[in-house]
Protein backbone atom coordinates (compact mmCIF):
# COMPACT_ATOMS: atom_id res chain seq x y z
CA UNK A 1 0.00 0.00 0.00
CA UNK A 2 1.16 3.51 -0.76
CA UNK A 3 2.56 5.25 2.34
CA UNK A 4 0.36 8.26 1.61
CA UNK A 5 -2.63 6.23 2.78
CA UNK A 6 -1.08 4.81 5.93
CA UNK A 7 -1.37 6.66 9.21
CA UNK A 8 1.91 6.29 11.06
CA UNK A 9 1.42 8.88 13.80
CA UNK A 10 -1.13 6.90 15.83
CA UNK A 11 0.23 6.23 19.31
CA UNK A 12 -0.01 2.81 20.85
CA UNK A 13 -2.71 3.83 23.35
CA UNK A 14 -4.89 5.68 20.85
CA UNK A 15 -4.40 3.20 18.04
CA UNK A 16 -7.60 2.60 16.09
CA UNK A 17 -9.85 4.01 18.80
CA UNK A 18 -13.47 4.26 17.69
CA UNK A 19 -15.32 7.55 18.00
CA UNK A 20 -16.13 8.27 21.63
CA UNK A 21 -13.70 5.70 23.05
CA UNK A 22 -12.11 6.96 26.25
CA UNK A 23 -8.47 7.87 26.02
CA UNK A 24 -5.94 8.70 28.68
CA UNK A 25 -3.82 11.84 28.67
CA UNK A 26 -0.28 11.15 27.50
CA UNK A 27 1.91 9.79 30.25
CA UNK A 28 -0.90 9.24 32.75
CA UNK A 29 -1.71 6.08 34.68
CA UNK A 30 -4.79 3.96 33.87
CA UNK A 31 -6.42 3.99 37.31
CA UNK A 32 -9.40 1.68 37.87
CA UNK A 33 -11.60 0.68 40.76
CA UNK A 34 -11.83 -3.04 41.57
CA UNK A 35 -15.44 -3.10 40.26
CA UNK A 36 -14.45 -1.43 36.98
CA UNK A 37 -11.53 -3.82 36.54
CA UNK A 38 -13.83 -6.78 37.20
CA UNK A 39 -16.37 -5.56 34.59
CA UNK A 40 -13.66 -5.18 31.92
CA UNK A 41 -12.19 -8.58 32.80
CA UNK A 42 -15.67 -10.20 32.54
CA UNK A 43 -16.26 -8.58 29.13
CA UNK A 44 -12.84 -9.80 27.95
CA UNK A 45 -13.55 -13.35 29.15
CA UNK A 46 -17.01 -13.34 27.50
CA UNK A 47 -15.55 -12.26 24.16
CA UNK A 48 -12.63 -14.71 24.24
CA UNK A 49 -14.39 -17.78 25.61
CA UNK A 50 -17.96 -17.47 24.31
CA UNK A 51 -18.67 -14.95 21.54
CA UNK A 52 -15.55 -15.33 19.40
CA UNK A 53 -15.54 -19.17 19.29
CA UNK A 54 -19.26 -19.24 18.42
CA UNK A 55 -18.75 -16.68 15.66
CA UNK A 56 -15.76 -18.56 14.25
CA UNK A 57 -18.00 -21.62 13.89
CA UNK A 58 -20.65 -19.60 12.02
CA UNK A 59 -18.05 -18.05 9.69
CA UNK A 60 -16.48 -21.45 9.04
CA UNK A 61 -19.89 -22.95 8.23
CA UNK A 62 -20.76 -19.99 5.98
CA UNK A 63 -17.40 -20.23 4.16
CA UNK A 64 -18.15 -23.86 3.34
CA UNK A 65 -21.39 -22.88 1.61
CA UNK A 66 -19.66 -21.75 -1.56
CA UNK A 67 -19.80 -18.26 -3.08
CA UNK A 68 -18.66 -15.85 -0.36
CA UNK A 69 -19.36 -12.64 -2.28
CA UNK A 70 -23.11 -12.83 -1.66
CA UNK A 71 -23.06 -14.87 1.53
CA UNK A 72 -24.54 -12.62 4.25
CA UNK A 73 -23.56 -14.91 7.12
CA UNK A 74 -19.97 -14.94 5.93
CA UNK A 75 -19.73 -11.20 5.23
CA UNK A 76 -21.42 -10.13 8.46
CA UNK A 77 -19.52 -12.78 10.45
CA UNK A 78 -16.13 -11.59 9.19
CA UNK A 79 -17.05 -7.98 9.95
CA UNK A 80 -18.23 -8.87 13.46
CA UNK A 81 -15.12 -11.01 13.99
CA UNK A 82 -12.91 -8.00 13.19
CA UNK A 83 -14.88 -5.90 15.69
CA UNK A 84 -14.54 -8.57 18.41
CA UNK A 85 -10.81 -8.99 17.72
CA UNK A 86 -10.31 -5.22 17.96
CA UNK A 87 -12.24 -5.10 21.26
CA UNK A 88 -10.23 -8.01 22.66
CA UNK A 89 -6.95 -6.24 21.81
CA UNK A 90 -8.25 -2.97 23.29
CA UNK A 91 -9.42 -4.64 26.53
CA UNK A 92 -6.18 -6.59 26.79
CA UNK A 93 -4.11 -3.39 26.60
CA UNK A 94 -6.36 -1.60 29.08
CA UNK A 95 -6.31 -4.47 31.57
CA UNK A 96 -2.54 -4.89 31.27
CA UNK A 97 -1.93 -1.20 31.97
CA UNK A 98 -4.54 -0.89 34.75
CA UNK A 99 -3.56 0.19 38.23
CA UNK A 100 -6.35 -1.00 40.52
CA UNK A 101 -7.02 1.40 43.39
CA UNK A 102 -9.43 0.22 46.08
CA UNK A 103 -11.38 3.20 47.50
CA UNK A 104 -11.94 1.29 50.76
CA UNK A 105 -8.20 1.33 51.40
CA UNK A 106 -7.98 5.13 51.20
CA UNK A 107 -6.28 6.57 54.26
CA UNK A 108 -7.13 10.26 53.97
CA UNK A 109 -10.92 10.02 54.22
CA UNK A 110 -11.60 13.74 54.69
CA UNK A 111 -10.31 14.71 51.23
CA UNK A 112 -11.44 13.82 47.70
CA UNK A 113 -9.16 11.41 45.87
CA UNK A 114 -9.62 8.68 43.25
CA UNK A 115 -12.51 6.40 44.20
CA UNK A 116 -14.26 8.94 46.42
CA UNK A 117 -18.01 9.32 46.30
CA UNK A 118 -18.88 13.00 46.66
CA UNK A 119 -22.22 14.67 47.31
CA UNK A 120 -22.45 18.22 45.93
CA UNK A 121 -24.84 21.15 45.99
CA UNK A 122 -24.97 23.51 43.00
CA UNK A 123 -24.74 27.03 44.44
CA UNK A 124 -26.42 28.56 41.37
CA UNK A 125 -29.46 26.42 42.19
CA UNK A 126 -29.70 28.02 45.68
CA UNK A 127 -28.74 24.70 47.24
CA UNK A 128 -31.98 23.03 46.18
CA UNK A 129 -30.56 19.93 44.53
CA UNK A 130 -27.88 17.51 45.62
CA UNK A 131 -25.96 15.31 43.20
CA UNK A 132 -23.62 12.48 44.01
CA UNK A 133 -20.66 11.35 41.89
CA UNK A 134 -18.02 8.69 42.30
CA UNK A 135 -14.61 9.44 40.80
CA UNK A 136 -13.59 6.39 38.76
CA UNK A 137 -11.31 5.31 35.91
CA UNK A 138 -11.66 6.42 32.31
CA UNK A 139 -13.07 3.08 31.13
CA UNK A 140 -15.72 2.86 33.83
CA UNK A 141 -17.10 6.41 33.69
CA UNK A 142 -20.85 6.78 33.16
CA UNK A 143 -22.21 10.17 34.20
CA UNK A 144 -25.79 8.90 33.85
CA UNK A 145 -25.27 6.69 36.90
CA UNK A 146 -23.02 9.11 38.76
CA UNK A 147 -19.57 7.79 37.83
CA UNK A 148 -17.22 10.42 36.43
CA UNK A 149 -13.71 9.92 35.12
CA UNK A 150 -10.83 11.18 37.23
CA UNK A 151 -9.71 13.26 34.23
CA UNK A 152 -13.08 15.04 33.86
CA UNK A 153 -13.04 18.78 34.66
CA UNK A 154 -15.38 18.31 37.64
CA UNK A 155 -13.28 15.49 39.10
CA UNK A 156 -10.09 17.50 38.69
CA UNK A 157 -11.72 20.48 40.44
CA UNK A 158 -12.82 18.22 43.30
CA UNK A 159 -9.41 16.63 43.95
CA UNK A 160 -8.16 17.35 47.48
CA UNK A 161 -11.36 19.22 48.38
CA UNK A 162 -12.87 18.74 51.84
CA UNK A 163 -16.43 18.85 53.14
CA UNK A 164 -17.66 22.45 53.12
CA UNK A 165 -15.26 23.54 50.36
CA UNK A 166 -16.63 25.35 47.32
CA UNK A 167 -15.09 24.27 44.03
CA UNK A 168 -15.33 26.10 40.76
CA UNK A 169 -14.90 24.57 37.33
CA UNK A 170 -15.63 25.27 33.69
CA UNK A 171 -18.50 23.11 32.39
CA UNK A 172 -19.93 23.10 28.86
CA UNK A 173 -22.74 25.30 30.21
CA UNK A 174 -20.26 27.81 31.65
CA UNK A 175 -18.55 28.41 34.99
CA UNK A 176 -20.14 26.52 37.91
CA UNK A 177 -19.62 26.60 41.65
CA UNK A 178 -20.42 23.57 43.78
CA UNK A 179 -20.21 22.99 47.51
CA UNK A 180 -18.88 19.67 48.80
CA UNK A 181 -21.46 18.32 51.25
CA UNK A 182 -20.19 14.80 51.93
CA UNK A 183 -17.22 12.60 51.04
CA UNK A 184 -17.15 8.86 51.55
CA UNK A 185 -15.32 5.86 50.18
CA UNK A 186 -17.13 2.61 49.43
Amino acid sequence: MNKAFVREDAGEEGENLPAGAPSLPAGSVNYMTPAGHRRLREEFEQLVKVERPALVQVVSWAAGNGDRSENGDYIYGKKRLREIDWRIRYLSKRLDSAVVVDPQEQENLEQVFFGATVTLIDLADAGMSETTYQIVGVDEADAGVGRISWIAPLARALMKAREGDVVSFQSPAGRRELEVVEIFYR
